[in-house]
């Protein structure tokens, strides 16, 4: 299985939607360019492949997390 990663995205209702998926630049560019041309929604499809699409307007943040190293056994970590 491939690396994910999780997408926190904030919106203007306090509230936030967390994504996993595979490429961070693809969520980069495509609110990039959503914000370009004035497109009211953002398309974002995750990991799993379901697809969400969000209100431009009204995202507040988008923060990237790197996929965490899960540990084998009962050790400290």
């Amino acid at each position: 299985m491939s690396d994910t990663f999780k997408v926190r995205i904030g919106v203007a209702s306090a509230r936030e939607l967390e994504l996993e998926v595979s490429e961070t630049q693809i969520v980069i560019d495509a609110y990039t360019q959503a914000v370009k041309t004035s497109e009211p929604v953002l398309w974002v499809t995750d990991a799993r492949g379901h697809r969400f699409g969000i209100a431009v307007q009204s995202i507040a943040f988008i923060e990237f997390d790197k996929p965490q190293e899960r540990g084998v056994g009962f050790g400290r970590s």
